[in-house]
């Protein structure tokens, strides 16, 4: 019974993470924000390796600061290598495939800051890891954004904002 009820834990967390992802998507960016930041506070920073990087990961985009949206991204990336290494539970081979995406925010988040190099070193993550993705719409988005990204730091040294990577929560 104890070990039913851890299972049904997290997926209760993954669950509220997912409720308040929809009200920021309907428009609610401080709400959710507070929101996230409530869950955040529940888990703390020692919390499960894929509720860090799910609630950082979506934290970040509820930040109107660029430099507390790559604190966040980098914490959501830092939880996810936690689980690809499997240093926490969840299935490294679901989180794999998450981390293109991850690099490819961080990549943003470098290039808005003007910090082309860190940006093209993370782009370049983006790419050499883009083969844990898989052949699916999510998959394609990614791809394509980091083609995008890649054409605008050979520009201009930084994105415009029509780049914008596919979000999806980390499954696990």
């Amino acid at each position: 019974m104890a070990e039913r009820q851890e299972q049904a834990a997290p997926d209760a967390l993954l669950t509220r993470i997912g409720q308040v992802v929809m009200l920021h998507r309907g428009g609610d960016r401080e709400e959710a924000r507070r929101r996230l930041l409530q869950l955040w506070a529940e888990i703390g920073e020692d919390g499960a390796p894929l509720h860090r990087c799910t609630l950082a990961h979506y934290l970040a985009d509820t930040q109107d600061d660029p430099a507390d949206e790559l604190a966040w991204d980098l914490r959501a990336l830092s939880a996810a290598e936690e689980l690809a290494d499997g240093r926490g539970a969840g299935d490294p081979v679901s989180v794999r495939g998450f981390i293109p995406s991850l690099h490819l925010n961080l990549a943003a988040d470098y290039a808005r800051l003007g910090q082309a190099e860190a940006a093209r070193s993370h782009l370049g993550r983006a790419r050499r890891t883009a083969g844990s993705l898989s052949d699916d719409g999510y998959g394609d988005g990614v791809r394509a954004a980091i083609s995008r990204l890649e054409l605008r730091l050979g520009e201009d040294g930084g994105p415009g904002d029509s780049w914008g990577p596919p979000r999806q929560r980390p499954t696990g």
